[in-house]
């Protein structure tokens, strides 16, 4: 992990604007998931990331913030592939003091239906964000294990309990951000310390409100978390009570309106001040999706396009060459200088980008001459990691190479059917030095890969990539993007520094993205001065808008002051 505690000089940002205003914020940051280096695996995919990547751009800033989430026994799960190609799953033991974290000397209770468990609290310090990670021997085995129960029970540990650590702390925070729906069972948590205070039921809950702030990232309905009202009822329904809330008052909190059962985003659009997507385009689907909770207003969800914290994804030596020119990457977009990345030295930045992609060539023993394409995240259906390879012979006539790497979930079938099928073709002598998975990507690398590539691809159905923060990293090393128009795409697309898909269907796509790949791609990079002048204008035209310092700014302005 790529930071420090620079809160002495980077801090100033946050005094020098609101030292006078904002002197009693501080917030607390709720996530499942927490990506914040390679050898602390409890982040999955890209949500983690983007919760490791606030924390650390937070610090920078100065911004007072701390992070709760929960420390995973066996973390995510290492990859391996079977002789047949399938995905293998194996957890390994972790050791909290080994990887650095320090034992709080506070432990919490919490009341899990007929049980009641004791945490233990962890701290791994990010700079100056001290994030708190709860533990309990058989409920935190690993990351999104279990059947519904066991994800009920960790996702109360991380409300409930997480309400609770910070209390045992002493950290009174003054906003709550609900990043992704997992945690949203802190409000009643919240609610029942409130009343038992003194406040009143509804005078809780609107202090609630007022105090919480909410980031959806899921674009299909089928993603939001769901639990039967039964098994809600039998876990929360005690704490519920407590808060002033009867089991109908409970479950109406929980409910949209002609769905069934318990859903932890309507839970917490309804308790929070603010509600927000993660780009323009995800902030009207999710108004279009949750708009029958509000019948006779307008949606109160708008949108923070997401961001990639610099200190990790900017490739060492790309970093160096932009301090020379003058760029500071660590500073706030506004006083970094990024408009300096336009005059850089051709030269020398085709140099940085060579031994960049000669690093990632070593690893899988691919042609350093040839247009290297990039494919990593998430094997899920919609993703369509197999859209490249529609049509295997007009692909190959193509003088490109397509390195691959990423996980399925371990309980989605089909998307380990798609890799299955991805690393059969890697495998296959007719691809051999065209195709490469590989195995078990990470943080590490994701930061050789990302970087080494000379395209990035992502080839969503639109409108079903909420963000893609995987593209952004890739647009500030200068790696250019060919992308549905989807997620931050969507916004962010314009022909001086990549190309677009339309994202209409299947077919339409895989024609649109091989004609894309044989008129202007392959032609512009056989001009290197053209591809160098693309790489720059990536660089300093995107790498100020989609840096996290900026999206924790935004957050910041607009949502956590007004809540404080």
């Amino acid at each position: 992990m790529q930071t420090t505690d620079t809160r002495t000089d980077l801090a100033t940002w946050w005094s020098r604007k609101h030292g006078d205003d904002g002197g009693d914020l501080l917030v607390a940051y709720f996530s499942m998931e927490f990506g914040l280096e390679a050898r602390l695996p409890i982040y999955s995919g890209g949500l983690g990331v983007l919760a490791g990547d606030h924390l650390k751009a937070a610090a920078e800033l100065g911004i007072p913030l701390v992070g709760v989430g929960l420390f995973y026994r066996g973390g995510y799960f290492t990859q391996g592939l079977s002789p047949e190609g399938r995905q293998t799953e194996t957890y390994e033991a972790l050791d909290p003091e080994a990887l650095g974290l320090v034992r709080e000397p506070v432990s919490v209770e919490v009341e899990l239906a007929d049980e009641t468990v004791t945490a233990a609290v962890w701290r791994h310090d990010v700079g100056s964000v001290p994030l708190y990670l709860l533990d309990v021997d058989l409920l935190t085995d690993a990351l999104y294990s279990g059947n519904r129960e066991h994800r009920i029970r960790q996702e109360l540990l991380l409300g409930v309990g997480g309400v609770r650590a910070l209390a045992a702390l002493g950290v009174e925070a003054s906003v709550f951000h609900v990043n992704e729906g997992h945690s949203a069972f802190l409000a009643i948590e919240r609610a029942r310390a409130l009343v038992e205070a003194g406040a009143s039921t509804d005078d809780a809950l609107e202090q609630i409100r007022r105090s919480t702030i909410f980031t959806t990232h899921t674009p299909v309905p089928a993603g939001n978390e769901v639990f039967g009202d039964e098994l809600v009822v039998r876990y929360i329904g005690d704490l519920a009570t407590s808060a002033g809330l009867s089991k109908d008052a409970l479950l109406a909190l929980g409910r949209a309106p002609g769905s069934d059962g318990f859903g932890l985003t309507p839970l917490a659009l309804r308790l929070s001040a603010a509600a927000n997507g993660v780009s323009e385009l995800h902030g009207e689907v999710a108004r279009e999706m949750w708009a029958a909770l509000w019948p006779h207003d307008d949606p109160q969800i708008g949108f923070v396009t997401n961001g990639v914290h610099l200190g990790t994804w900017l490739a060492p030596e790309l970093d160096e060459l932009l301090r020379s020119a003058g760029v500071r990457p660590d500073a706030p977009p506004r006083e970094a200088n990024w408009e300096a990345a336009l005059e850089l030295d051709r030269a020398a930045l085709w140099e940085v980008h060579a031994a960049r992609k000669e690093r990632l060539m070593q690893m899988t023993g691919l042609d350093s001459t040839r247009l290297t394409i990039g494919f990593a995240r998430r094997f899920a259906t919609y993703k369509r990691a197999g859209l490249v390879f529609s049509d295997l012979e007009r692909l190959l006539a193509l003088p490109v190479q397509i390195v691959v790497a990423g996980k399925a979930h371990p309980q989605d079938v089909a998307g380990k059917d798609v890799m299955q099928r991805i690393v059969e073709l890697s495998r296959d002598p007719s691809l051999a030095g065209r195709v490469v998975f590989l195995e078990d990507y990470d943080i590490d690398l994701a930061r050789t890969i990302i970087p080494g590539c000379d395209v990035w691809l992502n080839t969503p159905r639109r409108p079903h990539e909420a963000s893609g923060t995987s593209g952004m990293k890739a647009a500030v090393n200068g790696v250019l993007n060919l992308s549905v128009l989807d997620g931050w795409w969507a916004e962010a697309y314009d022909p001086a520094f990549g190309w677009a898909l339309d994202g209409v269907s299947d077919d339409a796509d895989a024609e649109q993205l091989y004609r894309v790949l044989e008129e202007k791609v392959l032609p512009a990079y056989a001009d290197r001065e053209a591809w160098l002048a693309l790489m720059k204008s990536s660089i300093a035209l995107l790498a100020p808008r989609f840096s996290m310092q900026r999206a924790v700014i935004e957050y910041t302005e607009r949502f956590y002051l007004p809540a404080k």
